[in-house]
């Protein structure tokens, strides 16, 4: 909306020709989200807490997770508020990949949505069953993956991309790029999900992860950057990194309410959505497998729950004390915060390893 008007306005006087520069509506984009957050995130706590739209708590979990018990959730819904609204502010309207990752983001967040009230208002922390809840998953995921696929008009936008490498890439097809685009969307939501289980551990790691993605968008999008970096350039996909920025801008904003001791948790309803975002913006800028570098974290979270269940089933044996990954150290005796920290600081490593694919080739 604000790019159409400065447009607009350019007509007449040149010096608005500056907000069409991606970069500088990239950062005004976080900060928008930013303001937005921390404009609306009080009130929008209060009333989950007058509503008593507070947190079930596992009855098997750490004992020291008890005293969350009642706070607020579902803040998430603050996160794709100020996502939606920035991104509709900042971006291009007109690119369908806009609309593609809104509508995407849009779609987990209402599967998590229900799941969220389902266990505030029946007080049973399983919420959805896993059978409805990937169901819906899985259609969204799909329906994307055929667009995406349908749409596309060069090689490049449907190649899996190896990085460290120049000239290599994999041509999937039409089967095998939705194929890849379903576990990417679906794997990346539930892994962000299934981190989300401590104060700030899910909202960092998608902070840095959505600022790296955005840096991968704008240099895909560009196709003078595109060229020297060796890597893909995809038409309109430098536009996502607004996107990626409000993602940022939002993460960061309700990381000051989420931090410990939290205010408010994030819920299904953001973890799904954010998770579905980081998955659908790697699908469209082709980096699926920087994806894993710097999403190590979440994956590493995911893989310790999918063990521990076939372990047990098997074998009837549990190769962690408890899962996801970080019960498993709190139950050893880390302490919140420094099991928090510490996944912070390794996906800082891992962020920076993935960003330097873009010129390790």
């Amino acid at each position: 909306m604000l790019l159409t008007l400065s447009q607009w306005l350019a007509q007449d006087i040149r010096a608005f020709n500056v907000f069409n520069y991606i970069t500088l509506r990239t950062m005004l984009a976080a900060l928008t989200a930013l303001i937005i957050s921390f404009i609306i995130g009080p009130t929008m706590i209060r009333k989950l807490t007058a509503y008593k739209i507070g947190q079930s708590v596992r009855d098997d979990g750490p004992q020291t997770h008890l005293v969350k018990m009642g706070t607020p959730t579902m803040g998430g819904a603050l996160i794709l508020m100020s996502i939606v609204l920035t991104t509709l502010l900042w971006s291009d309207l007109g690119n369908p990949y806009i609309w593609v990752v809104l509508l995407t983001t849009l779609g987990f967040g209402a599967i998590g949505w229900v799941d969220d009230y389902r266990k505030v208002v029946y007080r049973n922390p399983k919420g959805l069953s896993a059978r409805v809840k990937f169901f819906w998953q899985s259609l969204i995921a799909i329906a994307v993956a055929l667009y995406l696929a349908s749409t596309a008009e060069i090689p490049a936008q449907t190649d899996m991309i190896v990085p460290f490498f120049k000239e290599v890439a994999i041509p999937l097809g039409v089967t095998g790029f939705v194929i890849l685009t379903y576990f990417v969307i679906v794997g990346t939501s539930n892994a962000v999900n299934l981190t989300d289980g401590l104060d700030g551990l899910a909202i960092m790691p998608t902070v840095m992860i959505s600022s790296a993605l955005a840096v991968f968008a704008y240099v895909a999008g560009h196709v003078v950057f595109a060229k020297y970096l060796g890597i893909p350039y995809i038409p309109n996909a430098g536009e996502l990194s607004v996107f990626c920025g409000a993602m940022a801008g939002a993460g960061l904003a309700f990381l000051w309410f989420n931090a410990y001791p939290a205010e408010v948790f994030m819920g299904d309803v953001g973890a799904l959505a954010l998770g579905a975002a980081l998955g659908i913006v790697t699908v469209i800028v082709r980096q699926e497998i920087v994806l894993v570098i710097m999403g190590g974290v979440f994956v590493v979270e995911a893989l310790s729950v999918m063990l521990q269940v076939v372990s047990f089933k098997l074998l009837g044996k549990r190769v962690f004390r408890m899962a996801p990954l970080h019960h498993h150290f709190e139950l050893k005796g880390w302490k919140e915060n420094q099991v928090v920290v510490r996944f912070w600081i390794i996906t800082i490593i891992l962020v920076l390893i993935g960003l330097s694919t873009l010129k390790l080739r």
